[in-house]
């Protein structure tokens, strides 16, 4: 697929993934469309999309008309999600809203202004709940521990029921840890890694919460790749995939690297797992991404020290911007 002169609709288009994508597109020749609610608590960010040729439509996708934005539009990337799982669990209803509801207000819509259109929806590892057996992959049996994870489960299925009814080009990848450059660092909503790498900088302890777990973190390059494979592969339509990243490790691992990038005076404490927290942990996870990586030829490239650097030097000139 050449991008070059499309018409690309990406939602949450101001958020980390989503912004991201943006400038990817942007440098390939795409026209691109971004649309974002700036939510609270959600990742979208002015900054993020600073001084490029996007075009920006503020809007929330469970009140506009969303035909407009997907009208002409080939390929859709769609990243606009509540991806709390506190804030689901304490606001399910609201959860529900932009997971699920708005998800079919936007099938709807693009049926109508974007009948042809590929679509490349972000899911999450979240709805597995606890590993069964590492690494993970699609075969899983879905257990969703929290409200996010169902929400978030019910909006892919309705993805995929499209593809399945109407025959629309649907990939669906559901993503691990994903970090890097325009990640919401002010807390954690996003990955813990966000306010660990908020601690850092400005020279503050950060807490790791258990520390023996096991995670995959992907880089957002490495994301970015992937969608785009996912897009402009047919082989990949009407298929669900898992993404992982490099080699997985511990919590201790990632903090003890990160201060070791940082340096003095970086430091961190290991406490027990909030109450609220420790019942929708899902322990250790990483995931089996092999059936991706047969369909497109992808893998990660950044590995997790390279990526913990650079997001480190992209955020420390900007640190006021993200906070």
């Amino acid at each position: 697929m050449t991008w070059q002169g499309r018409r690309v609709l990406v939602t949450g288009g101001a958020g980390f993934l989503g912004s991201n994508l943006c400038h990817a597109l942007v440098q390939r020749g795409a026209r691109v469309v971004a649309l974002d609610g700036f939510l609270f608590g959600g990742g979208a960010n002015p900054a993020n999309l600073a001084d490029a040729p996007i075009e920006l439509v503020r809007g929330d996708i469970r009140e506009m008309d969303l035909r407009n934005v997907c009208e002409g539009t080939s390929v859709i990337f769609n990243l606009a999600a509540q991806t709390s799982h506190m804030g689901g669990q304490n606001d399910p209803l609201a959860d529900i809203a932009v997971n699920a509801v708005a998800q079919v207000r936007l099938i709807q819509a693009a049926r109508e202004a974007a009948p042809d259109a590929v679509v490349v929806h972000a899911s999450t590892r979240q709805f597995y709940g606890r590993a069964q057996k590492l690494p993970v992959d699609e075969n899983q049996p879905v257990a969703p521990p929290d409200a996010n994870g169902v929400s978030k489960f019910a909006g892919e299925q309705y993805w995929m029921l499209e593809h399945r009814v109407r025959g629309r080009p649907v990939v669906s990848l559901r993503l691990t840890n994903c970090y890097g450059p325009r990640l919401r660092i002010r807390d954690a909503r996003q990955t813990f890694l966000g306010i660990w790498l908020r601690c850092v900088l400005e020279g503050r302890a950060f807490e790791v919460w258990g520390g023996p777990q096991l995670r995959d973190l992907t880089y957002v390059d490495d994301v970015t790749e992937a969608f785009l494979l996912a897009a402009a592969t047919p082989g990949c339509h009407g298929q669900i995939f898992n993404i992982g990243g490099p080699p997985p490790a511990s919590l201790h691992d990632i903090a003890d690297l990160l201060v070791s990038i940082a340096g003095p005076p970086a430091r961190y404490v290991t406490r027990e797992f909030p109450a609220d927290r420790a019942t929708i942990d899902i322990g250790s996870y990483h995931a089996d991404d092999r059936a991706f990586r047969t369909a497109t030829g992808w893998e990660p490239k950044v590995s997790l020290e390279q990526g913990i650097r650079r997001s480190l030097e992209w955020f420390r000139p900007r640190l006021a911007e993200y906070l």
